[in-house]
This record gives structure tokens, sequence and C-alpha cells, in this order.
């Protein structure tokens, strides 16, 4: 057996003291945290909200990603999704959901008639959401597989975990919004 007087103990640095530390941008601890914890507002008009059950149901699983807790009111959600024809009388509507949800807050427009309008290009359809809020991702197909739709989800996860926690207080975003009023 050696001696144990023979070591010599290192102090950890000032300020440094106790069960230990960990070394990182608070921006990247905050982004982590918000992509693993988004609570979704599902806003299903049509045959994409079918698909959208099959991606919470067990096969699927959206729980895995940290998106397990289903939100029916604005105000505690922090991830809209859009799926299905929106009509122009709708815009306004949508608008207001949009606006009730507190910041941070992202969109996913999840198929075609919610990224475009769809096949249904006439007077009545709005063609796109991004016509009347900002779109973060969106998710192709008529209706889109659910693995399209955990895949929009993913990238979406990929954006809030990259981005700066002041993007969205910033004037630039703050000009973008209100650059998409509705007459």
């Amino acid at each position: 057996m050696s001696d144990s007087s023979n070591i010599k103990q290192v102090a950890p640095p000032e300020g440094y003291a106790g069960e230990g530390f960990f070394a990182t941008k608070l921006s990247e601890v905050v982004g982590l945290a918000r992509a693993n914890s988004m609570w979704p507002l599902p806003f299903a008009t049509s045959c994409c909200g079918i698909e959208y059950m099959a991606t919470m149901a067990a096969t699927y699983d959206i729980g895995r990603f940290g998106s397990e807790r289903m939100s029916f009111s604005p105000r505690q959600a922090d991830m809209l999704l859009v799926m299905g024809t929106i009509a122009k009388k709708m815009a306004p509507i949508l608008r207001q959901v949009y606006e009730q949800m507190a910041e941070p807050k992202w969109v996913i427009a999840v198929g075609a008639c919610a990224s475009t309008g769809g096949v249904f290009d006439t007077y009545s359809v709005l063609q796109g959401i991004d016509k009347v809020i900002p779109v973060d991702v969106y998710v192709p197909g008529c209706p889109p597989r659910p693995e399209q739709i955990l895949d929009g989800i993913l990238e979406l996860q990929n954006i809030v975990k990259n981005e700066s926690v002041r993007r969205r207080s910033s004037d630039e975003y703050k000009d973008l919004l209100n650059s998409y009023n509705i007459k």
C-alpha cells in the first residue's frame, strides 16, 4: 500500500468549487431544452389531420421527440401545425390563433393545401398559410405520410436548437410579422 500523505491535492479554479461545472453557452442549453419539449397545437381541417393522428399513435409515436403533450389552447402551445385547406374566411382566425401563442413560437405547414393551396386554386382558398403567418417548416405531400410529418418536426427541432435566444424579439422579426397583415 502506498502512503496517501504523498498525494498532492489540486484545488479547482477559484469560483468553481463544489460538484463541478459544465461549460457551454446559455443559448445552446436553452435551445436544446426548447427543441426537446415542444408543445404542438394541431390546426387540422382535412385529410392531413388524419395522418397527424397516425403520427401521434403508437406506431410512429411523436412523444419520442418531446411533443407528446398536445395543447388545444394556443396560450399553452409553442408549435402550431396547420394541416389541410384553409379558406380565406378562416385566415383571420388562423392569424388570431397564431397571435395568441406566447413567444417563442414556431409554425409547420403540413401538406400541399397548407403550403400552397394544393389542388384548390380557387377564389375561396388561401394559397398558402405563409400569406397570413410566418412558416418555419413546410412538409410536402397530399397528404404527407406520418414519416414526413415526423421529419418536419425533426427539422423544426434542428432550427430551434440552433437559433439565437434573442432572434424572436428582434426588430427584423417584428417587421416580418407586421408585413403579414390581413386586409
